[in-house]
């Protein structure tokens, strides 16, 4: 049987959501295909980008130009992001995903939206793809890089940025913060990564801790798990993901969002967003393009995630056809809005603005397809997104 056949029969075996993953819904499988909680996309607006009605876009920066009405010109490559709460207003902070300087920088918005300040919260620093808010309201900036360090960084710009190393050295994306069961959830974007997670000795501290891996059998889709130390979290000589045996490899860890009891993260090498069920120490699938009818997945080259107070989750595509789809709790997956003419680029740095009503994003490589990420736009989208 191919993959496809095995993993239906795998998920008609049982593999249902337990537990705190998606409290109060119906849902037993999958997320499908289904009519999106916005309707359909309209024509594209001005910019490009394809939306429901009642949404509307505009740049917020460009790769190389000066941030509008700033002396601070915009990174290279902007990929992972978050939102702040910063006085009246709101700073967004993005990676660049650039060798050798990389970093991360940030723009700072008013209460009525318009842009006040932009600058650097991190520099010097290798390939810094995603990462993850602190409840504490620092971000955490990774290297995707072998070895690659966790920076926590001050998105006011009032502290220079601090290396993490006690949360691991290995090929860094995503982070998400559980302050439930006070750990971080680190993911990594290897062909046989390991999703992590860091268990600090005090909480809200991230400089002394133990990291520890997700075990659990290497054909698993849906069952229990168990969490064991990495002996060595410096991963030399012996790379993180090598030094435990029972350890389960996924298949490129990217985006990472944890929200009451399940943390979400996606897998680009076999197009899938797992939940894992805190409280019942569980995965299962929550989206799998092999899950659909062949040929109408609306989701693939899964990335960057984030999500909604209301349990909606936004993922963005690394490729695909330029969407950030939406998986609701009802179990539907759907375009919410689409980028034209920008085949070779990706959506990276998906977040809410603290009110909901606005959700910022890059498309990392514009419509230059350039790798260096000279052709990246930082966009903003608003209107009412269901909270």
């Amino acid at each position: 049987m191919d993959r496809r056949t095995v993993l239906r029969a795998t998920v008609a075996g049982g593999a249902a959501f337990a537990g705190s993953l998606w409290a109060g819904a119906a849902l037993a499988a999958p997320a499908q295909p289904g009519p999106g909680p916005y309707g359909d996309l309209l024509a594209p607006d001005a910019n490009g980008i394809q939306l429901p009605a009642g949404f509307t876009s505009r740049v917020i920066a460009r790769s190389g130009q000066f941030v509008p009405g700033t002396a601070y010109l915009w990174h290279f490559a902007p990929d992972g992001g978050a939102c702040f709460p910063a006085g009246d207003g709101w700073i967004y902070v993005s990676n660049s995903e650039i060798p050798l300087v990389g970093g991360a920088s940030a723009v700072r918005f008013r209460a009525d939206g318009s842009i006040a300040a932009a600058y650097r919260i991190l520099g010097g620093t290798n390939v810094n793809c995603a990462g993850g808010a602190t409840p504490w309201g620092t971000w955490l900036s990774c290297e995707e890089v072998p070895l690659g360090r966790v920076f926590e960084t001050w998105p006011d710009g009032s502290r220079s940025a601090e290396e993490r190393t006690r949360m691991g050295r290995f090929t860094h994306e995503a982070a998400a913060c559980d302050p439930d069961r006070r750990v971080v959830y680190l993911t990594e974007d290897e062909g046989d990564g390991c999703f992590y997670r860091f268990v600090p000795d005090t909480w809200g501290d991230l400089r002394t801790g133990r990291l520890q891996v997700l075990c659990a059998p290497a054909d698993q889709t849906a069952g229990p798990v168990t969490w064991r130390d990495i002996p060595d979290r410096d991963g030399f000589p012996i790379f993180t993901r090598w030094q435990v045996g029972a350890a389960k490899h996924f298949d490129g860890g990217e985006g990472c969002w944890y929200d009451r009891g399940t943390c979400w993260f996606t897998t680009k090498g076999d197009n899938r967003v797992w939940a894992y069920d805190a409280v019942n120490q569980r995965i299962d699938l929550a989206y799998d393009d092999s899950l659909v009818p062949a040929g109408a997945a609306p989701l693939t080259g899964v990335d960057n995630i984030t999500g909604t107070p209301g349990g909606d989750l936004y993922v963005a595509e690394d490729g695909g056809n330029m969407e950030i789809c939406v998986i609701t709790p009802t179990g539907v997956v759907a375009p919410f809005l689409r980028i034209l003419n920008q085949g070779g680029s990706e959506i990276t740095g998906p977040a809410f603005a603290p009110d909901g009503t606005r959700l910022y994003f890059s498309s990392q490589r514009g419509t230059s397809g350039d790798r260096t990420g000279s052709g990246g736009v930082t966009y903003e989208v608003r209107g009412p997104f269901r909270h």
